[in-house]
């Protein structure tokens, strides 16, 4: 009993979180997810390159390792034999990346807003 109600609660969590990522990207005057996506490649160079210091880069690493593991075909064998775990971590990998892409492109887009010097070409003047 003790292990459903843990995973319904994780289940809660998660959907609380996708529910949450959903409300802030239809805020008004908050960025549309087409600017939030092409953000995401201008945030990976700022960050790799130390430019950006909300990133750091070992969670620039755990966010590249999650979306390895959502897209890795290695994945593939425990969804053949157990169809629904299979997915599920696979799902649950995939709301944490949408969770945290939306947290962190907001604050990547605000610090270009405010604090990001301008630039010509990916060249800082």
């Amino acid at each position: 009993m003790a292990r459903t109600a843990s995973g319904s609660l994780r289940r809660k969590t998660r959907l609380a979180a996708a529910a949450k990522v959903a409300r802030e990207a239809s805020r008004p005057g908050s960025p549309s997810i087409a600017a939030r996506l092409g953000a995401i490649p201008r945030m990976i160079a700022a960050s790799a390159s130390g430019r950006y210091p909300g990133l750091s880069r070992l969670k620039l690493a755990f966010l590249g390792v999650g979306v390895a593991y959502v897209v890795s075909p290695i994945d593939a064998l425990p969804e053949a034999f157990m169809f629904l775990f299979g997915l599920a971590d696979d799902v649950a990998v995939a709301v944490y990346l949408a969770g945290a892409l939306f947290a962190e492109t907001d604050q990547f887009l605000e610090w270009e807003r405010t604090v990001a010097p301008p630039t010509i070409n990916g060249q800082a003047y």
